[in-house]
């Protein structure tokens, strides 16, 4: 039988966060103004905190707004933040916003993903480098992961796909480790499971061909192939703050900055 939150009690789950971030009953005591001693009663069950502590003590615990929630209804408490879908008239200014963006940036690439990397949103940079994935990785819901790692998506494009991998596989690793999310482990264990493709160009899947030169960036650049160019860029990813909202919680915006100005000027002339 699988206990839900309110059957294991606030005690186990605010101790599991507590764990998690590797932090002391004394630290986490001094930081939410409260005392070792109750925070020890609490995690024991002989206290119950009172909604103002325990949601400060998810703050300095850097609880996912989601689980916020689960803390409260632990406790015995109503939950704190909605959960609004994105097409509800009342988030018409984040879909604005996000549309906004999402045009301005073009013609570069960016897309908005949710805490399990489906896109909820992308712009035509995004599209021009889907050109020639097969229809049936493109029906909704697209999975940002599963497009760019998949044999058949933009992975045997990639000209450093093992690296870029390596990168992606740990990004989620990390989000895993800090976000206790069923839907986010199915999607890692899927795509970390797919086979390193061949190289369009028959150099492998190991990285760079043996003649590219050193990358010559700040950070490791996503390099991919398109009509013949190999366009290069550093991705970017940003959420909103404080977010009062579970669904804008797990927003995340991705751009992808040109990195050299080969990648500029190709992108300016395949511009619509």
């Amino acid at each position: 039988m699988t206990l839900t939150s309110a059957d294991r009690g606030v005690g186990p789950l605010l101790r599991g966060w507590r764990d998690q971030r590797r932090i002391s009953q004394l630290e986490l005591a001094l930081r939410a103004d409260s005392s070792a001693r109750h925070i020890s009663f609490v995690e024991t069950g002989r206290s119950r905190p009172s909604e103002e502590l325990l949601l400060r003590l998810a703050e300095h615990l850097d609880v996912p707004v989601r689980e916020r929630n689960a803390l409260l209804l632990a406790a015995g408490y109503a939950p704190r933040f909605s959960q609004t879908p994105l097409d509800d008239p009342a988030m018409g200014a984040v879909r604005q916003g996000i549309e906004q963006l999402l045009q301005g940036y073009e013609p570069y690439p960016a897309l908005v993903v949710d805490a399990s990397y489906t896109v909820v949103a992308a712009n035509r940079g995004i599209m021009m480098l889907l050109e020639g994935v097969p229809e049936r990785l493109l029906a909704p819901p697209l999975n940002a992961m599963r497009l760019t790692l998949h044999p058949e998506g933009l992975a045997p494009r990639i000209r450093n796909l093992r690296e870029w991998r390596g990168h992606l596989l740990a990004q989620m690793e990390r989000q895993i480790a800090l976000v206790r999310s069923d839907a986010l482990r199915a999607v890692y264990d899927e795509v970390a499971a797919y086979p390193l493709p061949e190289r369009a160009d028959g150099a492998g899947a190991d990285g760079p061909a043996p003649d590219d030169p050193p990358y010559p960036y700040f950070a490791l650049p996503l390099q991919v192939e398109h009509d013949g160019q190999v366009l290069s860029f550093i991705s970017s990813v940003s959420t909103f703050n404080t977010p009062l909202d579970v669904t804008v919680a797990e927003l995340a915006i991705e751009t992808f900055l040109p990195a050299d100005p080969a990648t500029v000027k190709y992108l300016r002339s395949t511009a619509p």
